[in-house]
This record gives C-alpha cells, structure tokens and sequence, in this order.
C-alpha cells in the first residue's frame, strides 16, 4: 500500500472522541498499575521531608520540568515550602539556592538527563538529600539519588510511542500524591490553605463570616422593651432590611425583619420589639465559613444573618450582598 493510501485510510477510520476515550483510558490503567505498586522509598520521602527544616527543590528538563513547576507549586501552597530551580539555571549560578538543610527532588524520565548533572554533583558535594523520580532505576539520577521514587516503565500512549504522555502522567500524579501524603501527616487544614489562597474564587469560598461581617459599631439593635416606632427607625437607618432584639443581658433575643413587620400590621406601633421579633433567629459565629453562611441564607430564604460570641451576644452582622460582592456564590 502507497503513503498515499495509508494517509487515506488512516484518515477514514480516524475518531477524535475514540483516540481521547483510548488515551484517558490506558492513562488511567497506568495510574491505577503504579497505586499497586507504591515506590518502595515514598514513605521514607515523607518522612525526610517533614522533618526538614529548608526547602524543597524540585528540577527537571522539558516535560518533566513542567510537571516539576506544577509538584512545586502544590507543595508549596499545601504547606511544605518549596520552588522550581531550572537545571541549566542553576549551572549559571541558582545552585546558590540549594542548601545542605533542603531536599532536591530532581524528575527525569530516563535519569540520564545531561542537564541535571550538576544539581546532583551539587548534592553530593553538600550532602543534600536527594530525591530521584525516574523509570529507570539503573540510571545515573536513581543511583545517586538517597531515596528513590521509581516510575513504572509503561508505554507512551501516543502513536509513535516516544511523545510523554503516560510517563507525565505518572508523574503528576505521584507529585499529587507525595502533597496530599504532607497535608494528611501535617493534618493541614483548609483555613491553612486559605492562607496561600487568599485570592480569586477559591480564596473568597475559604474567606470567614469575621473577613466580610459589619462589626458592632454598625448593629441594628433593639432592646426588648424598645417601642416598635423606634426599632423600625433603627432598622431603616442601618439598610440591611432586620433589627436584632437583644434581652438585658445583651443576648440576641430575636430578629425582626420586613416580613415580621407585615405579619404584625394591626396595632404595630403601640407594641415593642420583644412582641413582634422571631424568636431563636438563625445565627452563625464569626468564624464560620462565608460560603456556609450564604448557604444558610439561602436555605432560610434570608437575606441577613447576625453573627454572636459564644454567650450569644452579637458581633457583627453579614448581608447576601457581602457575600456576592466578595465572590462567593
């Protein structure tokens, strides 16, 4: 058959939906291969990197770079500080960077990268620990790695086989799953990682009722025994549409909102705050997670929430709009 021919053919029985099903696919098998079989050294790795007291550099050349910055940058913002370095950067001066007190984890797929060989002769001048991640664990980088994180030596998944695919895969996700091991054995916690996300989407759902709350100087409040011209005066000159009722000891009694004001029309004016308020009103605390607290407007078809101290009094108050204006939806 001619070039020509096989251009036509393959052309024909081309299915862009079919090559992306067989690639996820046989991705995902290799993933669920290398979960059977753990490297034998990832619980020491662990181990090493918690108890270190530098940073985690992490290096590779090409795709193996890329997927480098990207295990970098998780660790980083799950709580173990670590950064890229390029190899051919850090022969023209950034192997100032590494310290005997960090780790080098250094990605190649064949270990025998050329650009990498003077981060591990730095390491084991400075006797800082290495880390190797490759499939060949005869290569130059795992024999002089301390610990090794052995890839399984799976086929590419392209066409030609020789195109990272299947091995960046593997890759990525042992990078995921060295993070997350950190995050567990640390018990890292999602106010932690708000910290190394305080913007964007994610940065507002992880923002607390505190961050977007009007504090006391701006409560609507009415004792119980206020007259009710005087709590509707109250509620109209704050805007957020509610009075609080507090009792003599300053606890949150009840709330009165627009529709408590229309279900108590007759005779509404001779009457005072603690009669018309609903009693035991939803609340939330100050640290409570903002987007909890829209979901609890939002379950109660409220438009405001008061936020009280652990004696029930309270300290500040969150409108629906602070939440939409904060991002969180």
């Amino acid at each position: 058959m001619s070039s020509e021919l096989r251009a036509a053919h393959s052309a024909a029985s081309f299915s862009a939906t079919g090559t992306a099903a067989r690639v996820l696919r046989q991705e995902g098998e290799a993933l669920s291969r290398f979960a059977e079989s753990l490297p034998v050294d990832f619980d020491a790795a662990v181990e090493k990197i918690l108890a270190t007291t530098g940073r985690i550099i992490v290096s590779g050349m090409g795709k193996s770079g890329h997927i480098g910055r990207k295990i970098a940058a998780t660790l980083a913002s799950t709580g173990t500080p670590s950064f890229f370095v390029h190899p051919a950067e850090a022969s023209h001066g950034d192997l100032g960077m590494v310290t005997p007190s960090d780790i080098c984890i250094l990605i190649s797929n064949s270990g025998e990268t050329a650009e990498l060989s003077d981060l591990i002769a730095h390491c084991a001048r400075f006797s800082v620990t290495l880390i190797g991640i490759s499939k060949r664990p005869d290569s130059t980088l795992m024999r002089a790695a301390d610990l090794r994180l052995t890839l399984p030596d799976l086929p590419e998944v392209c066409s030609i086989g020789m195109a990272p695919t299947t091995s960046t895969t593997l890759m990525l996700g042992l990078g995921d799953a060295l993070a997350v091991a950190l995050m567990e054995a640390r018990g890292f916690q999602s106010d932690e990682f708000h910290v190394f996300h305080p913007g964007g989407k994610l940065g507002a759902r992880l923002s607390r009722v505190i961050q977007l709350m009007h504090g006391p100087a701006k409560l609507p409040l009415a004792r119980v025994d206020t007259p009710m011209s005087e709590a509707i005066l109250e509620m109209s000159a704050h805007g957020f549409g509610i009075v609080g009722v507090t009792d003599a000891a300053g606890r949150l009694h009840g709330v009165i909102s627009d529709g408590d004001l229309r279900r108590n029309m007759v005779g509404l004016i001779e009457r005072q705050a603690g009669q018309v308020c609903t009693r035991q009103p939803v609340t939330v605390t100050p640290e409570t997670l903002a987007a909890e607290a829209l979901a609890i407007m939002n379950a109660h078809k409220i438009s405001a929430l008061f936020a009280v101290d652990h004696d029930e009094r309270p300290v500040g108050i969150l409108h629906i709009h602070d939440c939409l204006r904060a991002g969180i939806a």
